[in-house]
């Protein structure tokens, strides 16, 4: 009777593994998340660990990247991704050193960076919106419509040289004398409260600041850069990486950005959405902005182009003249060697 009993209590046993071993199944089915790391055979794989550096803080230039994450777009391609803030050095002198794998720039950076006297080997692989929609800003009783109105003013900017050289040639071009422009270096304040107390105008990209100003119902004057000289229409943000990236890892960089042009796309097709995810990422920024903000960037991380992320040489040829010819760097840059669109899918 004993034994019957044993051998009960071993069936029950085999039945309860059974049953825990057929839900643990269908857990992992309906969790896929959560389980993309285990194959077939029930094996681990082991994601890749990388690192993306940002330009600025999170905002909706990046939600592609998060929306990957968040929809395991980067898993899928076997790789974890951690977004890290950059130094204030930039993205560009972290990437160079190989503190991380991708990071966030723009074409004037990577000029700047394969022009100096010791260039710094980062490559443009792909570009977020495909023109620039960055300008400069006033609110309408300023009075300034065009850039002979900066006669007079104050202009509030971060310090870049290239700021200054377009500030310069726009109103040479205008026939305004730049003399009379001052010019303040307001850093990282915050564009609505520089503009009430501290300057006139400043540079603004109108996919956030611009939308800011509709939801505030404040009234700006928008002076879009490429509409004042059509060599401004710059890509601004981009995708970077290393050279030795490129060189040593290329299924890397095919992996990685296979995975951010869908959650780019994803991004297009679902702004709504989107532009949750990147609230559930990042709760600190206001979410009716960043509805607005996504919604105004679905039509332009793609625009024109054919798909997202492609970049033209004409564009990366006009603009590296321009800052050629107003002095912004010496010797030869090799726009073909400063980006590439390979390793788009």
């Amino acid at each position: 009777m004993k034994r019957k009993r044993n051998n009960l209590k071993s069936v029950l046993i085999s039945l309860m593994l059974a049953v825990l071993a057929l839900m643990l199944t269908f857990t992992c089915l309906f969790t896929a998340a959560g389980c993309r790391d285990v194959n077939q055979d029930g094996t681990s794989e082991k994601l890749q660990k990388i690192t993306v550096v940002l330009d600025w803080v999170p905002n909706t230039n990046h939600t592609g990247i998060y929306a990957a994450i968040k929809n395991g777009y980067y898993t899928d391609e076997g790789l974890e991704v951690e977004v890290i803030q950059p130094t204030e050095g930039g993205s560009a002198d972290l990437i160079a050193a190989g503190k991380g794998e991708f990071g966030i720039s723009y074409q004037e950076q990577v000029t700047y960076a394969r022009t100096a006297d010791i260039p710094l080997p980062i490559v443009a692989v792909a570009a977020i919106i495909q023109h620039n929609t960055s300008g400069l800003a006033s609110p309408v009783e300023k009075n300034i419509k065009t850039p002979k109105d900066f006669e007079g003013k104050k202009y509030g900017g971060w310090g870049s040289p290239t700021e200054e050289a377009i500030l310069k040639v726009l109103m040479e071009k205008y026939d305004a004398d730049f003399s009379k422009l001052e010019i303040i270096n307001i850093g990282a304040s915050d564009f609505f409260t520089s503009i009430t107390k501290d300057v006139d105008f400043s540079w603004i990209f109108y996919g956030w600041d611009g939308v800011a100003a509709e939801l505030r119902n404040i009234e700006l004057n928008f002076l879009l850069l490429q509409d004042m000289d059509p060599s401004l229409d710059f890509y601004t943000p981009l995708i970077i990486t290393n050279e030795k990236t490129i060189i040593k890892n290329p299924s890397l960089v095919e992996s990685f950005l296979r995975a951010t042009s869908n959650g780019y796309e994803f991004a297009i097709d679902n702004p709504e959405e989107a532009a949750e995810i990147l609230s559930e990422f990042v709760p600190e920024l206001d979410k009716e902005l960043v509805k607005a903000s996504q919604k105004y960037l679905a039509d332009q991380y793609r625009s024109d182009s054919e798909r997202w992320g492609e970049m033209k040489e004409k564009i990366w040829d006009t603009f590296s003249n321009w800052m050629l010819g107003n002095n912004l760097f010496t010797g030869k840059f090799d726009s073909d060697k400063a980006f590439t669109n390979e390793f788009l899918p």
